[in-house]
């Protein structure tokens, strides 16, 4: 399974495979043609709520990892459907944030790689 994170301004490339957008909101300017995605789950994306708490501070972060998790528990049909494209092709979680390491993308390939790990 090979999850990769990017953020949908840097460029796409053939080892991308499979794009997917997962943030609930489009991303400031970048054109929908530009942005060469495969797919757009806003389902996958925390709440408009979670996001406007969170406000990409990361004293949140813990808090926010956790809650976000929750909200994925309880809503996987988006998430099983990017888990099995990750068990056959590779799968690119395109996000927006400028922090590459606190931000919803990372929580969300976690969250795809715990749903694939053995009982």
């Amino acid at each position: 399974m090979t999850i990769r994170l990017k953020r949908i301004y840097a460029a796409a490339s053939s080892g991308d495979g499979y794009r997917v957008l997962v943030d609930r909101l489009w991303p400031r300017g970048i054109s929908k043609a530009d942005a060469k995605i495969d797919n757009w789950c806003r389902e996958a994306a925390p709440t408009t709520s979670l996001r406007k708490w969170f406000a990409h501070d990361r004293k949140k972060w813990r808090l926010f990892r956790y809650r976000y998790l929750q909200e994925l528990e309880s809503n996987p049909s988006c998430v099983d459907e990017l888990a099995s494209r990750a068990d056959f092709e590779t799968l690119t979680l395109l996000y927006a944030a400028k922090d590459e390491t606190h931000n919803n993308a990372v929580v969300l390939r976690e969250f795809i790689h715990s749903l694939r790990e053995p009982m």
